[in-house]
């Protein structure tokens, strides 16, 4: 991990997830949201429970990145995708898998990587 403060609420979540107990936020009427979260911005609850995400999502959909900005020019190429792990949606990178074989629908499980420029922890997701 690099030596950058920790951005609190996000940095615990990805703890979560290292841990093997990521979690998403709920409300008594079934809204899902990341963290931080004190209210349901569908419904106004305040009465939110953390919730385990599920053991695998799916592609919802997806992106490749050949050519990145310098920041992350040592990862490329690398497929960013948007998971359904219902009823949230993750933003993460795909590992795992050759960029041209990622498709909609495809499961995966999520975990916590690091960018090859930056050293920076990431959300990383891996077909099951």
């Amino acid at each position: 991990m690099s030596d950058k403060a920790r951005d609190g609420a996000f940095d615990d979540w990805l703890d979560a997830i290292e841990e093997g107990s990521g979690y998403y936020v709920e409300c008594e009427n079934g809204h899902g949201w990341l963290p931080p979260r004190r209210v349901c911005p569908d419904c106004g609850s305040r009465d939110l429970s953390e919730t385990p995400l599920p053991e695998a999502g799916e592609v919802a959909t997806f992106t490749e990145v050949s050519v990145a900005t310098p920041q992350f020019s040592a990862d490329t190429p690398y497929v960013t995708a948007v998971v359904d792990y219902d009823p949230v949606r993750v933003t993460g990178l795909v590992r795992g898998v050759d960029p041209d074989e990622v498709e909609v629908g495809m499961p995966v499980g999520i975990e916590v990587g690091e960018r090859e420029t930056t050293g920076d922890r990431a959300v990383v997701f891996r077909p099951r």
